[in-house]
């Protein structure tokens, strides 16, 4: 237990960008610098949406610094009235500042936050910014994201001649690599092309002498016609949708193929940022498309007796860009990888099937075919949930929503991760292997079941959903329809989340313990800290393990530098931290839950969790607490 009195000068107020530095994974991606980039070019591109910008320039230099410059506007370099410094310094120094917030200087735009460019700050090494604006050329330089010089003019241009250049250096203590991906760079700016007709942006890389330059006067149109998959798709025409109002837009284009294809173009945009887990907008695309395609199948009577279709059936085989414009977009995270803005999905779904609804009546023998590519995939769906359905102990509710389910059907390959979390969930469904690995978001602490009958604890809907999930009945010796080989306990690895594998594991050991006899039931060991030692990563588990590392990586010649990062939670570790610490096979530690007569586990189960042994418990803890603290 930690030591020292607990008063308000425990309480830290960290200023500035330093709440950025301290905790970089929850502002920005830090596998690679790949998000920095992608944050100063959404600004850029919040002014070609506005219309004041139509050319875009991204260089990467030998030197690995990375330069976006636009013909925009150019930063505000006049004197805030309120906070006395330049507006320069105030959007890459001051969290939570910029012009998006109202609506009134930017209509449609992506960075709504004011986070962005100042997170960019806080994670380079230097950083310039170079703005040309009122017949003037003006720069200010950072480093580490403190201000190193004031905003000085370095040249004069012309009235006309406006924009903004950031070069900056990313800081490689802060990622994993300091490489970026280049394929999804220049798919990012392709795309980024596509989506804002007209817009040229221009790339260049020093390092392979390498330009392309990107500018697509018909948009989504030729983006789809230029695709690998174009030779496969049914439609000579792809079905093109535009519509634009006053506080929301959409543009989507589809395109369907009587195969399946390995990689079909599944893209969704907000304001030309990329989401890459979908949102409001993608859900309300396919229940456009749903519904019109279920008034044209009832229509012309194409459904078998018995077939229902799902929004998922109408994407069988489809390939498609959605792009939607709103004012004041609501997004999951500041990655920005999911739209949770509830009324914009009322919007696309009205639009996508009005449009649609309209080209099926136009097209009916297309329509025919697109209709039978949703049947089939609704009938092989069926047939699928009948063998699920076949694996489940007992009738009752479908499968939870919030499950998100392997596709093997193989006991003893498939693993079902019980995660703490909505938003650990969120990081474990990406780092899943999705073949054989399912993930079951838990909210919070469950309900101690140690002294609670079998039949009672299925009052709690989250151990309700649990049950359902792994198809067996608490209190059941009959696991023959278990539906997942492993079934892995995966908590945060402080006090909090032991105290929840506790009573996870209380679950299983009272309620299912011929499944813990079967060797069926692990406990999943997270990293607590990350220690990084020149080009080297590692992780412990704990403090004493974290001593011990530190100790070995001492003695190695030059001394390298040693950097600690202790993860709040598994919402913090990104999905290529968590794949590789918990969910990779070759390289996760899972313990497995057993029990063995000479363990007294019942006893030791009781004193832990009997509410009449309150007493014991806390002698116990007043005699060997020490051993159990972080």
């Amino acid at each position: 237990m930690a030591a020292g009195n607990y008063d308000s000068k425990s309480i830290e107020v960290l200023s500035g960008l330093d709440p950025v530095r301290k905790r970089p994974g929850m502002y920005t991606d830090t596998s690679t610098p790949n998000h920095l980039v992608q944050e100063v070019l959404d600004n850029s591109v919040d002014e070609a949406l506005a219309g004041h910008c139509s050319s875009i320039k991204v260089n990467l230099y030998k030197d690995g610094s990375i330069e976006v410059s636009d013909d925009g506007r150019g930063m505000p370099t006049d004197i805030h009235p309120e906070h006395k410094v330049t507006g320069v310094e105030l959007i890459m120094c001051k969290l939570h500042a910029g012009a998006k917030f109202s609506g009134e200087d930017y209509n449609f735009s992506g960075g709504l936050h004011g986070v962005g460019v100042s997170v960019v700050n806080a994670l380079s090494k230097s950083l310039i910014v170079t703005v040309k604006r009122n017949a003037q050329e003006v720069q200010m330089e950072f480093a580490g994201g403190e201000k190193i010089k004031d905003l000085t003019e370095v040249g004069s241009v012309g009235a006309r001649n406006t924009g903004t250049k950031i070069l900056f250096i990313p800081d490689e203590k802060y990622f994993e690599t300091t490489n970026l991906k280049l394929q999804s760079l220049k798919h990012l700016l392709k795309a980024k092309a596509v989506l804002c007709p007209g817009l040229k942006i221009q790339f260049f890389d020093e390092k392979k002498g390498e330009r392309i330059e990107w500018q697509f006067e018909n948009g989504l149109a030729s983006y789809l016609a230029e695709s690998e998959e174009s030779s496969h798709f049914l439609l000579k025409e792809s079905v093109h949708c535009s519509k634009l109002e006053k506080d929301n837009g959409l543009d989507f284009i589809v395109n369907w193929s009587d195969v399946s294809t390995k990689n079909p173009i599944s893209e969704t945009y907000v304001n030309l940022i990329p989401t890459a887990q979908g949102g409001s907008h993608f859900s309300g695309f396919k229940s456009g498309l749903l519904e019109a395609l279920k008034e044209f199948c009832e229509f012309r009577n194409l459904l078998p007796k018995g077939v229902k279709l799902t929004s998922d059936d109408t994407i069988c085989n489809a390939s498609f860009v959605v792009s939607s414009k709103l004012k004041n977009p609501q997004f999951a995270g500041q990655t920005k990888e999911r739209l949770d803005s509830k009324d914009h999905q009322s919007f696309v779904a009205a639009s996508t099937k009005d449009f649609f609804s309209i080209w099926l009546n136009k097209h009916t023998e297309e329509g025919e075919i697109i209709a039978n590519i949703a049947i089939k995939s609704a009938q092989a769906r069926s047939k699928d949930a009948k063998q699920v359905d076949r694996k489940k102990a007992f009738q009752g509710p479908a499968l939870p929503g919030k499950l998100a389910d392997c596709n093997s059907n193989e006991l003893d390959k498939t693993e079902l991760f019980l995660v703490e979390g909505d938003s650990a969930g969120g990081s474990a469904k990406q780092a899943r292997e999705r073949s054989f690995q399912a993930i079951m978001p838990l909210r919070g602490k469950i309900l101690n079941t140690w002294e609670l009958e079998s039949d009672e604890i299925l009052k709690s809907q989250e151990i309700k959903d649990l049950a359902t999930a792994i198809g067996v009945n608490p209190g059941s010796n009959e696991i023959g329809q278990l539906r997942y080989g492993k079934i892995c306990i995966l908590a945060d690895a402080d006090s909090d989340g032991l105290h929840i594998a506790t009573l996870l594991c209380a679950l299983f050991l009272r309620h299912y313990r011929g499944l813990v006899e079967a060797g069926r039931i692990y406990v999943a060991m997270p990293p607590l800290y990350r220690i990084d030692c020149g080009k080297e990563k590692f992780y412990a588990l704990d403090e004493k393990e974290k001593e011990k590392l530190i100790e070995e990586l001492k003695t190695r010649q030059g001394k390298p530098k040693i950097d600690i990062q202790r993860f709040k939670g598994l919402g913090e570790m990104n999905p290529n931290q968590l794949r590789e610490t918990v969910m990779d096979k070759a390289t996760r530690r899972l313990l497995q839950l057993t029990v063995e007569a000479k363990d007294n586990v019942n006893s030791t189960m009781d004193l832990l969790l009997s509410k009449k042994r309150a007493t014991d418990r806390k002698t116990w803890l007043e005699k060997k607490g020490k051993i159990a603290a972080i």
